[in-house]
């Protein structure tokens, strides 16, 4: 065996081990769980306690590289220790490690034994035992690993009792009378090993010898215990007083079974899946302690009855529960009174139980060490109160149920309770309120169930209701769900509702936690981080983190991923409700200022990476009210921007909804660079609506202009050109009047794309000139650089390759003064385009590649799909349409992304034109027509013409006569759009005769 524990740790084939002190602790904590991932905090505190340094994570490392280079000495694989971004563990293999190998060995021993085997019992039980080499883990201190070393030892006490009562029943007493002297010196207060001895004295003819053991040890649990011996040992001292030889084959007498478990829910459903991971950990993988938390409402204690009860057939002996008030009205119980209910639940005489809670405890494992009992630790309230009264029998399953997370505990697998998923919250509801009434009304019964957030006693106290007004439809109560101020006010039966459990909930944690709750109630998004945490309750990051801690072991938040959290819909209402509290109106306010303050930083900062702020104009912040939060320093990534997306929006509706009209329409400009960039277009319409509002509102006309001026550009990518010309125009004549003329370029810059899309080619070149010649006389270079993107893209369409070329040089010169990377890759991309369709083959090749590169790190969906299209009509020029047809395809998808429709159809063309080219005609055709609709939709002439086009080659080998009529109106399209095209379709037409 590579490692040993069951005696001084050991490493490798020999008697070496490791040296160094917190090294060893750190191993003997992995092995104590092997194959398993420990968790760095409980490794931290297994080699620390109380007091780890701020270094303790990198000592962590340091401990386990040491040991990895000590295996390589050793001869153990160091890859045997594992990283996971938790933790650390240790792969063992079947015969790797020696506490492994004993439990086979034992319960090989123990199959015999239930088989009758008596002689292969022992075989196997002697072979276990020899694995001891002195108590497990020997000199190592830590408390955590003691805690678990003495759970083996106790482990090794049962095998060696089971093994003396086989020794003793295959007429071996002589033979044991020296080991079970020496293991009750050991363990003097154990009954079961006092009755032994006294069994293999009286065996051998040493019947003074075993009356004096039964002396000592009444003498000892009257001064240690102050109880008299066990009825058993009891009876076993006046058998050996009649001189009755036959106990040498004694055997324990059989137990009277004891049910106290309360009557399982008839109505219980779903958990199907929990119950079978629960049952099989319980009965394959032999777990003797089970977990169970959630959040107050989830079922906990339904569950663990359910599954208690199920499993009663393998726990014949007992079945044993008790209520720990953990999370209730009145005060937890306290562990020695708790003992004292288990025991008297036992059927142990009130004056058999001690005053000392130790002492009850000795007493409990005592009277459970041979009983195959289930016990039912409902509602704990903390590690601290459930400690004492874990069992520790080998055949005694624990049930632990809790609303916190029992971290403190050294032993049990945890299970956390989720809320029902939609099929088994429609199910409860029936079983309570009958299943015609959910048949039906399904979708009403959906949102009932959707309303109650799938909790179990939510969905309870609905059908409660439902069952107690039968005249009710379920959607009378849905319609009472959508129309009052929460969904807690309508869950209320009698004196039980939702609200009250999580009052109990609440209660429970620290003061600072409860303050941090309910400004977290505040939040208008269903998630958030530390950092938003932070900003309301106006606390530094390291605190905040604490307490979101202790809320998240509550079960009053939950933490989806590391450092992102989330409330269930009615904790968040709970939380609601508490900072809504009039007193509260000043904390409340201040809270709010501070996360929208914290927010607007946050998003302009963060959103400038995209670099697109160059050519915005700036905007006038307030002063950051948690600098540290949100200036330099702090790290800012695009993927801040898109875990807080559904924040953004709502923070925009909030500040809308609180009546602060300033923050409201700043924040949704702060967010334009985020959302047009990435194709979240409708976010980007509603907060500029709604941000459009709260400018009007303030009667800022500069506010107004800029709202309209970037709602425009979502309806621009949405194809509804009518709409964005029509806010553009507002916005132009807005800053005319307040002589912005910064804004007037960028407005005629705007306004000049939607037109040339329409297929206004001379109004779109009229609206640049003017942006171009107010940019050059502001002496914007940023502006300028942004008329030439447009300017480029329009000549580009019309067919002027030469000045497009020109203009995006120019374009290119300007963007490296002002070191913006967005230009530069427009401009890269326009020469790109340009020198192709020009026949520059190899330039302009490379030129497109590097653009696309920079699109793609820039995030710039819109351009991606740009640079793909002109890299695939490149490749069917050149006789290469199946990849022509690869580039489309992700063209389309990236499109697809940026939310533009115009784009989408520019794409569809194009993939048509290649799929015709590939030898498929007839599903080009398909999807030009299916573009040929959506443009008309979009009214993009131009698309409309290349769609028309592309139908009328489809069909030309076919039907001549129709392919004449579609070229026919392809061509006006052409001309009224100065499109480059036309020639080639007057071509064709000429050629058809």
């Amino acid at each position: 065996m590579r490692f040993g524990i069951l005696g001084p740790l050991r490493v490798g084939d020999g008697e070496a081990t490791v040296t160094a002190g917190r090294d060893r602790t750190v191993l003997a904590a992995l092995l104590l769980r092997p194959n398993r991932i420990v968790p760095v905090e409980e490794l931290v505190d297994a080699v620390w306690e109380e007091h780890p340094p701020a270094t303790a994570r990198a000592q962590l490392q340091t401990c386990v590289s040491r040991l990895r280079s000590r295996f390589a000495q050793l001869g153990v694989p160091p890859e045997v220790i594992v990283t996971d971004p938790v933790g650390y563990g240790i792969r063992t293999g079947p015969d790797d490690l020696d506490a492994e190998v004993f439990d086979r060995r034992v319960d090989a021993a123990r199959a015999a034994l239930a088989a009758g085997r008596l002689t292969e019992a022992r075989g196997h039980f002697r072979a276990a035992l020899v694995l001891w080499r002195g108590p497990a883990l020997a000199g190592i201190p830590s408390r955590a690993v003691r805690r678990r070393a003495q759970a083996l030892d106790e482990h090794w006490l049962a095998a060696f009792e089971e093994c003396a009562d086989v020794e003793l029943r295959l007429g071996h007493p002589a033979e044991m009378v020296d080991e079970l002297t020496e293991a009750l010196e050991r363990y003097p207060l154990r009954e079961r090993l006092r009755g032994q001895l006294m069994l293999a004295l009286s065996a051998v003819g040493r019947q003074a010898d075993a009356l004096a053991v039964y002396r000592d040890g009444r003498r000892l649990y009257a001064e240690e215990l102050g109880i008299e011996p066990g009825a058993a040992l009891q009876e076993l001292h006046q058998r050996v007083l009649a001189g009755d030889l036959a106990l040498a084959g004694a055997e324990r007498g059989p137990v009277t079974p004891v049910r106290c478990l309360p009557r399982a829910i008839a109505d219980f459903t779903g958990r199907e899946e929990t119950l079978a991971r629960l049952t099989k950990e319980i009965q394959e993988d032999g777990a003797r302690v089970q977990l169970i938390d959630g959040m107050a409402g989830s079922g906990k204690t339904t569950l663990t009855v359910h599954l208690a009860t199920a499993l009663s057939d393998r726990y014949p002996d007992a079945q044993l529960f008790v209520d720990l008030h953990g999370h209730s009205e009145r005060q937890p119980v306290a562990p020695a009174a708790a003992l004292a209910a288990l025991l008297r639940q036992l059927g142990v005489p009130g004056e058999r139980i001690p005053a000392d809670e130790d002492e009850r405890a000795a007493l409990w494992r005592s009277e459970l060490a041979d009983r195959r009992a289930v016990v039912v630790l409902d509602n704990a309230a903390s590690a601290a109160q459930v400690a004492p009264l874990l069992p520790s029998g080998r055949h005694t399953l624990t049930l632990i149920t809790s609303r916190r997370r029992l971290t403190g505990l050294d032993e049990g697998r945890p299970s956390s309770l989720a809320v029902l998923d939609r099929d088994e919250g429609i199910e409860l509801l029936a079983r309570v309120v009958g299943p015609e009434r959910v048949a039906a009304e399904p979708e009403a019964a959906a949102e009932v169930v959707r309303r109650c957030g799938h909790l179990p006693l939510a969905i309870r106290l609905a059908g409660a209701r439902l069952v107690h007004r039968p005249r009710w439809r379920i959607a009378d109560l849905a319609a009472r769900f959508a129309d009052g101020p929460d969904a807690l006010t309508e869950l209320v039966a009698g004196d039980r509702s939702v609200g009250r459990a999580f009052a109990l909930s609440y209660a429970q944690v620290g003061a600072p936690a409860q303050r941090m709750f309910r400004l977290l109630g505040l939040y208008p998004a269903s998630q958030f981080d530390t950092r938003a945490a932070a900003a309301l309750a106006d606390l530094p990051m390291a605190a905040t983190a604490n307490l979101l801690d202790e809320l998240v072991d509550a079960h009053l938040v939950d933490e989806p991923q590391p450092g992102r959290f989330r409330f269930h819909d009615l904790v968040r209402d709970y939380a609601r409700q508490l900072a809504a509290e009039p007193a509260l109106a000043a904390e409340r306010s201040a809270a709010v200022e501070r996360m929208l303050n914290v927010h607007l930083h946050l998003v302009s900062a963060t959103a400038r990476l995209v670099d697109r702020s160059a050519s915005r104009g700036p905007m006038a912040l307030p002063a950051p009210m948690r600098p540290d939060l949100t200036q330099a320093g702090v790290a800012l990534t695009i993927e801040w921007l898109d875990e807080n997306r559904a924040g953004l929006t709502a923070m925009v509706r909030f500040a809308e909804q609180d009546g602060r009209d300033v923050y409201c329409w700043q924040l949704a400009y702060a967010g334009w660079t985020y959302w047009y960039a990435y194709g979240h277009l409708d976010e980007l319409i509603e907060a500029h609506t709604v941000g459009l509002r709260a400018a009007q509102r303030l009667g800022d006309a500069a506010a107004i202009a800029t709202m309209h001026n970037y709602l425009a550009s979502g309806h621009h990518r949405r194809g509804h050109y009518g709409e964005a010309v029509t806010s553009m125009e507002i916005a132009l004549d807005l800053r005319r009047r307040l002589g912005d003329r910064v804004g007037q370029a960028a407005t005629h810059k705007n306004v000049a794309a939607v037109h040339a899309i329409l297929g206004n080619g001379a109004v779109a070149l009229a609206h640049l000139a003017e942006a171009l010649d107010i940019a050059r006389r502001e002496g914007r270079d940023a502006s300028v650089v942004a008329v030439f993107t447009n300017q480029a893209s329009i000549l580009l369409s019309i067919g002027r390759l030469d000045e497009a070329l020109a203009v995006s040089r120019q374009q290119l010169i300007l963007a490296r003064v002002t070191g913006s990377l967005y230009d530069t890759a427009n401009a890269l991309g326009h020469i790109g385009i340009a020198r192709a369709r020009l026949g520059h083959g190899e330039p302009a090749l490379r030129r497109l590649r590097a653009a696309l590169a920079i699109k793609r790190r820039l995030g710039n969906r819109y351009g991606v799909g740009e640079l793909l299209n002109e890299l695939g009509d490149l490749e069917r020029l050149a006789g290469n349409p199946e990849a022509a047809i690869d580039l489309h395809r992700e063209a389309l998808v990236a499109m697809t992304e940026a939310g533009d429709h115009g784009g989408q159809c520019t794409t569809r063309n194009l993939l048509a034109r290649a799929l015709r080219d590939a030898g498929d005609p007839g599903a080009a055709l398909d999807l030009h027509r299916r573009v040929l609709a959506d443009a008309v939709r979009l009214e993009s002439r131009r698309e409309q013409a290349v769609a028309l086009d592309g139908i009328a080659r489809c069909l030309r080998p076919s039907d001549p006569a129709a392919a004449r009529t579609h070229w026919t109106r392809a061509l006006a399209l052409f001309r009224q759009v100065e499109a480059p095209e036309r020639h080639e379709v007057e071509r064709l037409l000429a050629d058809l005769g």
